[in-house]
C-alpha cells in the first residue's frame, strides 16, 4: 500500500484487516473476491491444510492467478501445492518468510520464492515492496528447504552462545561483556563457510588447519570444563559425537 499498489486483504477474522482497511485497503468479503480483485494473491495463514480449505471454497477461482504461498511448511507440501494450484489453472509460486512481522515492508525482510522464475520476475516489483526478495529456482520445494536451512543455522548459532555464556557466568561475566567476543568467533566461522562448501562438493576433505582427531580433542575438553563448572553439558557432548568416526 504504501508503494502505491491497490491491495485488497480478507482474513479469516475479519476484524485483523481493520486497521489495513483504515488505512485504505479494500476488504475483499470472500477469498473467492480476494482471488479476483487481481492477478496476483499472497496467501499467509497457519499452515497448508488451511490454504486447501480456502482456496477450495466455492466461489474460490484460481484460473489464470498467481497465488504465492508463503505459509510455513515443508518441501514436499510445497510441491504437492503447486501441482493442486497449477491442475486449477493457476501459476504457482511458493516462498518463506524470514523476518518479524514490523520488518515486511522494508529491506530487511528477506522473503524467499522458488518456481518458475517468469511467473516471479513478472510480479518482481510487486513483491520487492514487501522486503528482499530472492528467486532460488524452479523446484517449488526449495524456499521450504532454505527455510529450515536458515533456521538450523540460526538456532544452532544461538544455542552454542548460550553454551559459552552459560560457561562464563560461572566466573562471573555477565553477557553483555562476552557478546562482542562471541560475535568475533561467529564472524569468524562464517568466513569458513566458501572454503567448507567447495570441499563438501568435490567430497575432498584435507586437514588444511587441523585433523579431525585433534578437533575432538578439543570438542571433550569443551565437555570436561563444562562438567566441571556445572552446565549442561548435552550439546557439547552432541557436537563430539558428530566429530567421532561414524558420526554423522
Amino acid at each position: 500500500m504504501k508503494a502505491g499498489h491497490p491491495t485488497t486483504v480478507w482474513n479469516r477474522t475479519a476484524s485483523k484487516a481493520g486497521q489495513l482497511v483504515a488505512e485504505g485497503a479494500r476488504l475483499a468479503p470472500t477469498v473467492g473476491d480476494a482471488l479476483a480483485a487481481g492477478p496476483l494473491t499472497i496467501i499467509c495463514v497457519t499452515d497448508y491444510r488451511a490454504v486447501y480449505e480456502l482456496l477450495d471454497a466455492s466461489d474460490a477461482e484460481l484460473d489464470g492467478r498467481t497465488p504465492i504461498n508463503l505459509t510455513s511448511g515443508d518441501s514436499a507440501q510445497a510441491r504437492e501445492a503447486a501441482r493442486w494450484t497449477e491442475q486449477r489453472g493457476a501459476r504457482y509460486l511458493d516462498g518463506a518468510v524470514m523476518a518479524v512481522p514490523p520488518a515486511i515492508g522494508t529491506a530487511e525482510a528477506v522473503i524467499l520464492h522458488s518456481g518458475p522464475q517468469t511467473d516471479f520476475e513478472a510480479h518482481r516489483p510487486t513483491l520487492e515492496a514487501l522486503g528482499t526478495v530472492t528467486h532460488l529456482g524452479a523446484d517449488h520445494g526449495l524456499a521450504s528447504l532454505y527455510d529450515v536451512a536458515g533456521l538450523a543455522m540460526m538456532w544452532s548459532v544461538l544455542n552454542a552462545w548460550l553454551q559459552g555464556t552459560a560457561l562464563l557466568r560461572t566466573a562471573g561475566v555477565d553477557a553483555v561483556t562476552y557478546a562482542p567476543f562471541a560475535r568475533q568467533i561467529a564472524a569468524g566461522v562464517a568466513e569458513w563457510l566458501p572454503g567448507y562448501a567447495q570441499q563438501i562438493d568435490s567430497g575432498s576433505f584435507p586437514a588444511e588447519a587441523s585433523a579431525l582427531e585433534t578437533d575432538v580433542r578439543a570438542m571433550e575438553h569443551l565437555i570436561e570444563e563444562s562438567e566441571a563448572v556445572g552446565v549442561n553439558a548435552e550439546l557439547p557432548k552432541l557436537i563430539e559425537e558428530f566429530g567421532r568416526p561414524g558420526g554423522d
